[in-house]
């Protein structure tokens, strides 16, 4: 005589952080960031500002920093030394920055911005806060907040840490 079927009780996995997200993060992001991208290089373009992007983050790096090397550029980006030499050299040709002995190691030369070079950041820090501003006219300041927040922690998850910066995208 056959037994009947007893089921086995299911025990409910444990489930992932993020793995009952109802849609995927992958089209936002991209949307999101191609939306600000292009709207920046279009308001660099109309500011008249000649400069390319990783020529762009370069300059902000050296602004930002006033003890600023070629090594912590390249740390800083994450990018080959002779790429950001290269960079440097095209700014430095450009007379939008300059280097200067470095007091604490004779080794290495500190980058300074020229007022040329302060007077493109300035530019360039307008058109940003222009497009921050247009990106989050509908969020309310709690709003933009969180979205830093989660991003941050978005971004420390995937292991690639970025130093705070107070105006945004470096």
């Amino acid at each position: 005589m056959p037994r009947p079927t007893v089921s086995q009780p299911t025990v409910p996995q444990p489930q992932k952080p993020g793995a009952s997200l109802p849609q995927s993060l992958s089209d936002p992001l991209h949307r999101l960031t191609h939306a600000y991208k292009s709207r920046l290089r279009e308001l660099i373009v109309a500011e008249g500002i000649p400069l390319p992007i990783t020529q762009i983050r370069v300059l902000k790096g050296v602004c930002r920093n006033p003890s600023c090397t070629a090594h912590t550029i390249a740390t800083h980006m994450r990018r080959d030394k002779a790429q950001i030499t290269r960079v440097l050299n095209e700014l430095m040709h450009a007379e939008l920055i300059i280097k200067v002995d470095n007091p604490g190691d004779r080794r290495s030369q500190l980058l300074q911005p020229t007022d040329a070079g302060r007077e493109i950041m300035r530019r360039l820090q307008a058109v940003e806060a222009r497009v921050t501003a247009q990106m989050t006219q509908q969020l309310s300041a709690e709003e933009v907040s969180m979205f830093i927040q989660l991003s941050r922690k978005m971004t420390d998850s995937l292991g690639h840490a970025q130093p705070s910066t107070q105006s945004g995208e470096s």
